[in-house]
């Protein structure tokens, strides 16, 4: 009996269907996943910041926080009493980076304390219209500048040559150089944020925007959705965070701004910011709530 190597169309039909289920199946189901793990990837991009720890709420009022690169320490400016009262009751205290208060009154009997600068030895802080230079090994005065016609000091930034300071009031930047105040800015509408970037750029916060300055004091809008802004960080020269008082956080890349915190319903304040570069945390003065709060960064 012989046998025909011919198939029959039964099974030419039957390994048709095979084909057709296997190249029907098989790769859509790998192209929905393609598209899913690109949508996670989407989604694990989008800016975020992400709560690590919370310090004991022992810090009253507290309106800035500085990380000192140099010692590994965080400083808070705490007011205390009134911003814009002379009640002596105002302090600084020192943090280690996991929110442990070290020093609750580092720096006591001052007013209202605000923002704060290292440049050198000595830490820079605002206290209403004086600018005082404090050691960091000692927590001593050093030096206080008195600025005619000052109301109401606000923020500090250095360049490593010249300490920044914003009056909110007077709508005034001025700076500290060899022992001599000079003003850089005027007419600049409730100026408060201050920060200095790569290549000594100096960035302000005020109610037009996020600006650059240049050595004049001439400026340009960077952008000009994060009206009323008061602390600044400086990633990179496009790309910044910055807060509003009332418990907003927000990225700032390329002029564009994305929120990434908001803490207005729990009335937790974000005032001025501080930043830990090498980890990428954001630190948050809660004013009213008295305590740093620390946040992932990942953007």
């Amino acid at each position: 009996m012989k046998f025909s190597r011919k198939p029959s169309l039964v099974t030419i039909w039957s390994l048709s269907l095979m084909l057709f289920v296997f190249w029907g199946c098989g790769p859509a189901n790998t192209n929905n996943e393609v598209e899913e793990e690109e949508e996670e990837e989407i989604i694990s991009s989008d800016p975020s910041l992400e709560l690590l720890w919370e310090s004991a709420a022992d810090l009253t009022t507290n309106e800035s926080v500085h990380y000192e690169e140099s010692n590994g320490m965080l400083y808070v400016a705490n007011i205390e009493g009134g911003p814009d009262e002379k009640d002596g009751v105002g302090s600084i205290s020192k943090l280690n980076t996991d929110g442990e208060i070290l020093e609750r009154d580092w720096v006591s009997g001052l007013n209202a304390p605000k923002g704060m600068a290292v440049k050198g030895d000595y830490l820079y802080v605002t206290d209403i219209d004086r600018l005082l230079e404090i050691e960091l090994a000692t927590g001593e005065i050093n030096q206080t500048y008195e600025i005619e016609g000052a109301v109401f000091l606000n923020d500090a930034a250095t360049d490593g040559e010249k300490v920044y300071f914003s009056d909110m009031r007077t709508h005034k930047i001025h700076y500290l150089e060899d022992g001599t105040i000079h003003t850089l800015a005027e007419d600049q509408n409730n100026i408060n944020g201050l920060q200095v970037g790569n290549g000594k750029t100096l960035y302000g916060l005020d109610a037009e925007g996020l600006k650059q300055y240049d050595a004049e004091g001439g400026f340009q809008i960077i952008n000009s959705e994060v009206t009323g802004g008061d602390g600044l960080i400086v990633l990179d020269e496009n790309t910044f965070i910055a807060s509003r008082w009332a418990g907003e956080i927000f990225l700032i890349q390329d002029g564009t701004a994305t929120k990434i915190l908001d803490t207005t319903e729990e009335e937790s304040n974000t005032a001025d910011i501080g930043y830990i570069p090498g980890e990428n945390i954001v630190l948050v003065p809660t004013f009213f709530k008295d305590k740093v709060a620390a946040y992932k960064l990942t953007y």
